[in-house]
C-alpha cells in the first residue's frame, strides 16, 4: 500500500506539471525532509495534507517543520506552504501569509485550519491569527509561478509552449 504522503505529494506535483505547462525541475530540499521540495532551483514548497474527508481541515506543525520552512526562505526567492485538503483542493499560502497565521514564537504545537463551503473560497486561520481575505480554490498552482510587479499586476515569468 502506498504511503499517504506519497499519494498527496504526487497529487500536488502532478497538478503543478499538468496545469502550468512549464519547464520544471524538482528536488528535495534536504535529504532528511519528506515534505519540502525545490522547484526550478529557486522556489520552495512545503506540503502538508489532511486525509479528513470534510471541512474543516486542520494541519498541525512541530517546531522543526516551521524551522525547515524558514530555512527555505533564507536561501530561496519564494516559499509556499501547500495544504492539501484531501480531495477538495489545495490551499496555497505564501511565506508572508503563513507568518500572518503562525508567528515566529513557535509553541510546542501550532496549527492552521482551512474551511470551505460548497462553491466558496477557503477561509484560513491559524493559532496566531487569520487571513483577512479568502484563498481561491483555483489559485494553486499558478500562484507559485506568478510574480507581482511594482504596479501590483501579476505577470507570469514563463509562457506556455503554445505561445
Amino acid at each position: 500500500m502506498t504511503n499517504d504522503f506519497k499519494f498527496f505529494h504526487g497529487l500536488v506535483l502532478a497538478k503543478i506539471i499538468h496545469e502550468t505547462q512549464r519547464p520544471l525541475s524538482v528536488k528535495l530540499f534536504s535529504p532528511t525532509s519528506n515534505s519540502s521540495y525545490i522547484l526550478n532551483d529557486n522556489i520552495g514548497i512545503h506540503i502538508k495534507y489532511s486525509s479528513k474527508r470534510l471541512t474543516p481541515w486542520r494541519f498541525t506543525f512541530k517546531p522543526d517543520q516551521l524551522d525547515e520552512i524558514d530555512k527555505m526562505k533564507e536561501c530561496l526567492s519564494k516559499v509556499f506552504l501547500l495544504l492539501v485538503c484531501n480531495e477538495d483542493g489545495v490551499v496555497c499560502l505564501s511565506h508572508g501569509e503563513l507568518k500572518q497565521l503562525i508567528d515566529n514564537q513557535h509553541g510546542p504545537l501550532v496549527w492552521i485550519s482551512a474551511t470551505r463551503r460548497k462553491r466558496q473560497m477557503y477561509y484560513v486561520k491559524g493559532s496566531d491569527g487569520e487571513l483577512d481575505f479568502k484563498i481561491g480554490k483555483n489559485d494553486f498552482p499558478e500562484k507559485i509561478f506568478s510574480a507581482t510587479t511594482s504596479t501590483g499586476q501579476t505577470v507570469s515569468p514563463v509562457t506556455s509552449p503554445e505561445q
